[in-house]
């Protein structure tokens, strides 16, 4: 569900060469980690948006500015989906340092 940062910018219609990423690195010289680290980012950029969408319907609906129930239940379910996501990919994460950190050298 990540986005990617190179369509965003392409999008943007900003200049990739010079666009500078959340690790900051230019975006023509990523290395496989930028763009993994990249990735989390928006991932959690992303989670956070969802979050903060689904408390705006919610606070929408109680002071009756909406009163669609089903915009409500989408936006609380893509942010639960979202939030479930991110916190498997931290589970897997910490699974995978921790197994790097019981390698012999």
């Amino acid at each position: 569900m990540a986005m990617d940062v190179d369509a965003v910018a392409k999008a943007a219609g900003a200049n990739i060469d010079n666009y500078v990423t959340a690790s900051g690195v230019n975006a023509s010289n990523k290395t496989a980690f930028d763009r993994f680290l990249d990735s989390a980012y928006n991932m959690i950029l992303e989670t956070d948006y969802l979050q903060k969408d689904a408390q705006q319907a919610e606070i929408n609906f109680e002071m009756g500015y909406s009163d669609n129930t089903n915009e409500l239940a989408i936006a609380q379910q893509k942010a639960n989906v979202a939030l479930q996501y991110t916190v498997a990919v931290r589970d897997k994460l910490v699974e995978a340092y921790k197994e790097i950190m019981q390698m012999t050298v």
